[in-house]
């Protein structure tokens, strides 16, 4: 996205909502996160990292994790990383499984984007993959995303995770990443 007029913003009518930065930065809710969001779509990459590697990542100056919290629990998460004025990614995002299908997805990109911009960005960009939810592509495109570039890769992924795998780098991923079981 590179305007903030493209965002199609999304409501959702609900008083139950409230979004917060974590503030000061605290590695263990984005490792928290990290393997609550990505477990059913075997994220896998962050998985074998040390708390010193997570306090490395969670404590960059240009990183903001922001959490989800519905009636008081978190339900899902975003990082934004990039300077201001400059290109701001939503480096992750999504929502713990018993949240989704409540459009709080469409909600919480929309307020992710709407910070990015906050930040005056250039540009605002997200990675996806075959291993994020059936709805991430589309919801991004529903909010004004417009598809950069596509890639196709391989990467051998362990079974399927009961709740202790993580997400692959942004870097390393694009719409049409592709895993193999």
């Amino acid at each position: 996205m590179s305007d903030p007029a493209e965002l199609r913003s999304w409501r959702v009518a609900r008083d139950d909502l409230e979004l917060r930065q974590a503030k000061p930065p605290c590695p263990q809710l984005n490792r928290f996160f990290y393997t609550a969001v990505g477990a059913e779509w075997r994220w896998v990459d962050r998985f074998p990292w040390t708390l010193d590697q997570w306090q490395q990542y969670a404590t960059r100056p240009n990183l903001e994790t922001w959490v989800l919290y519905v009636s008081g629990t978190p339900a899902g998460y975003f990082e934004l990383d990039g300077e201001p004025r400059s290109d701001i990614e939503i480096a992750y995002f999504g929502l713990i499984p018993q949240f989704i299908g409540q459009g709080l997805g469409a909600y919480l990109l929309t307020e992710a984007t709407r910070r990015a911009w906050a930040k005056k960005a250039t540009r605002v960009w997200v990675h996806t993959s075959s291993l994020d939810h059936p709805n991430a592509l589309p919801n991004y495109r529903a909010r004004g995303f417009r598809l950069f570039k596509e890639e196709v890769s391989f990467k051998d992924l362990p079974g399927r995770s009961t709740g202790g795998a993580v997400s692959t780098e942004s870097g390393e991923r694009g719409p049409g990443w592709k895993g193999r079981p």
